[in-house]
């Protein structure tokens, strides 16, 4: 079955997980997706050579890298980034995550590449973006929270911030806003003929997530001021919380409408406790003593049964409710497994192993799982034979450890 982007050509060159996260989710849709990388030092530079068991292992279950190519070029050679110029005229889209200015200094910047390919849409995901007083400072996800106003606002207010893994500026900031941007600016070629820059910097991507919750809307709205572990989402609400259980483990209760609360309450036979359901003001707000005296009794009740109990039990009784899994957990759950967000895939030299599977289902073209990820360089020859190079070309391209 033909994916949604069938026909669609991406080059890749991004050296951490946000940018292989986005074209990732490209080459599910259907994109052939070519990661252009940095040839490994010593006697199998550029061979594409067999992976030993072990590095066979870690391809296998590689999640970001699955249904690409790749082919190792050294873009510090001038006959390097002949070979990138070469690609570029005969693709539709390149992503690059190097800071600012330095696909200039490869030969591989937007003004070099479009002039050969006015069709090419080029993304690049970069901290701060190009330009601005901040381009050319480095970072990692940590920072552009902290710049952006969400690391300040995880957490207990008695405690330092809660450092949310590296998910939100890196992947629903970087990779999901950088696909959209993609797929904006294929959209709008449809109609003009003509690629563009796409710039996507991580700072504006978590700004843009933050601005999308009541505490920045709030802020804009009356000058109220978001603070750490207030409000619904700080965790200090009894309908908005996690729970500990009989059995050692947590529950999560997010009952943020009033009528869910109530099913709460109905459910474990408290009518008492419906006057903490959620009010417009809880959005800025920190609990009141009546709050917590509720969030104490509820987590009295709750330590009565075990995970598994009460979450068939609320479940029945239409309550928003969700364990508290560890990673081995979430893959063995029936609904991520019929979702197939948990997919067992045959590799011919690591045997069966488990990927996370395409999280947009589309009905028509569906995403799938075609290949896993290549080894270092392992379409190299493929790749260069299609650009028509002799086999001298190629000879001479290996022996300057150019690929």
């Amino acid at each position: 079955m033909a994916g949604a982007l069938d026909g669609i050509k991406v080059l890749e060159l991004t050296r951490v997980g946000p940018g292989a996260f986005c074209t990732m989710m490209l080459a599910d849709m259907g994109a052939e997706v070519l990661k252009i990388e940095a040839p490994p030092s010593g006697k199998l530079a550029g061979s594409g050579a067999s992976p030993t068991p072990d590095q066979a292992k870690k391809l296998a279950t590689n999640f970001t890298n699955r249904n690409k190519k790749s082919i190792t070029l050294n873009l510090k050679e001038a006959a390097g980034q002949a070979v990138l110029q070469d690609l570029a005229k005969d693709h539709d889209v390149l992503v690059e995550g190097f800071r600012p200015g330095v696909m200039g200094r490869l030969g591989g910047d937007y003004d070099t590449l479009s002039k050969l390919n006015p069709r090419l849409v080029y993304c690049s995901l970069s901290g701060f973006g190009q330009d601005g007083p901040y381009r050319d400072y480095p970072a990692h996800d940590l920072n552009y929270l902290a710049l952006g106003g969400v690391l300040n606002l995880i957490g207990q207010p008695e405690g330092p911030p809660a450092i949310p893994l590296n998910i939100i500026a890196d992947y629903a900031g970087a990779s999901m806003h950088g696909v959209t941007g993609i797929m904006f600016a294929l959209f709008a070629r449809e109609r003009t003929g003509k690629g563009q820059l796409v710039d996507v910097s991580y700072l504006d991507t978590t700004i843009s997530l933050l601005a999308a919750t009541p505490n920045v809307r709030d802020y804009f709205a009356d000058g109220t001021m978001p603070g750490r572990g207030k409000g619904v989402f700080g965790g200090g609400f009894a309908y908005y919380s996690v729970y500990n259980t009989k059995d050692n483990k947590q529950l999560s209760i997010g009952c943020t409408e009033p009528w869910l609360w109530n099913n709460l309450c109905d459910a474990l036979d408290r009518p008492d406790w419906k006057d903490c359901g959620m009010k417009a003001g809880d959005f800025s707000q920190t609990t009141t003593e009546r709050h917590q005296q509720v969030r104490q009794e509820l987590q009295a009740v709750l330590m009565t049964k075990t995970c598994d109990e009460w979450y068939d039990f609320l479940t029945k009784a239409d309550v928003c409710v969700g364990k508290v899994y560890d990673v081995p957990e979430v893959f063995d759950d029936p609904q991520v497994r019929h979702r197939q967000m948990a997919v067992e895939l045959d590799h011919p030299q690591a045997g069966k192993v488990t990927q996370a599977g395409v999280a947009v289902k589309l009905s028509d073209t569906p995403g799938s799982i075609r290949s896993f990820a290549p080894s270092i360089g392992q379409h190299t020859q493929e790749v260069l034979d299609s650009l028509g190079y002799s086999a001298d070309k190629i000879a001479e391209l290996r022996d300057k450890r150019v690929v």
